[in-house]
């Protein structure tokens, strides 16, 4: 990229990347007189088909109004962060809070199903109480239907994300005392062989610890309520 970029170009980075490696390029690319914009993308490959996704982007701002009709075909919301690296490490934030509601629901639902409950008014009490977030308002009412929402960001992928969150907090000087739950939790699911899965697949991970727990009875087409 760097020996054939020419000035004035605009580059965008739509990956999740670590913000101290964006920097860096962001200063090579300037040298040669291009401009290097880091915009993270969030809201999965269903909100990129229907071009609703949210783009947080970090570089110069007249660059990023340059290249504005880029992200139309995309995104609805577009998200000015701040200099190079901002737009990664708003990123990775987000991305590290959506692994906690993830790993932790995940849990809960399997908590909940070994305790015999009805996994949708479990889900309805949630989803109108203190404990609502993306997971369970998104993810879980179609997994306990037996849709894993295949497509997405792998355990894998997941757990780099946690890592770059883990690193970037060592860099800032910041502390990071719940980074261990999510990152334990898809690890898990690595090593248990949901590596290249969508990382939803963590509710069976989690399931294969408790006696090989589902949340759906494929054989009845239910959600399970318990024993």
């Amino acid at each position: 990229m760097l020996e054939s970029c020419r000035p004035g170009q605009v580059i965008v980075d739509l990956s999740t990347a670590s913000p101290s490696s964006t920097i860096r390029l962001h200063a090579a690319l300037a040298e040669r007189g291009a401009d290097y914009l880091d915009a993270g993308i969030s809201g999965g490959a269903a909100a990129a088909e229907k071009g609703t996704l949210t783009i947080m982007v970090g570089g110069a701002e007249t660059a990023l109004q340059s290249v504005a009709e880029v992200f139309e075909p995309i995104a609805a919301k577009v998200v000015y962060m701040g200099a190079s690296g901002a737009g990664h490490t708003t990123k990775i934030l987000n991305n590290f809070l959506n692994a906690v509601s993830l790993a932790a629901t995940a849990e809960v639902m399997v908590a909940a199903r070994l305790a015999g409950l009805d996994l949708a008014r479990v889900l309805d009490v949630i989803n109108t109480s203190s404990g609502v977030n993306f997971a369970t308002l998104q993810r879980f009412p179609h997994i306990i239907r037996g849709d894993y929402l295949e497509g997405g960001l792998t355990s894998a992928l997941m757990t780099k994300d946690i890592v770059l969150y883990a690193d970037c907090l060592r860099e800032l000087g910041a502390p990071s005392l719940l980074a261990s739950g999510p990152l334990a939790a898809f690890g898990l699911a690595n090593s248990l062989g949901y590596t290249n899965q969508i990382s939803n697949r963590v509710v069976d991970a989690i399931g294969d610890l408790a006696g090989g727990v589902r949340l759906y009875d494929r054989g009845s087409g239910n959600a399970m309520a318990g024993d």
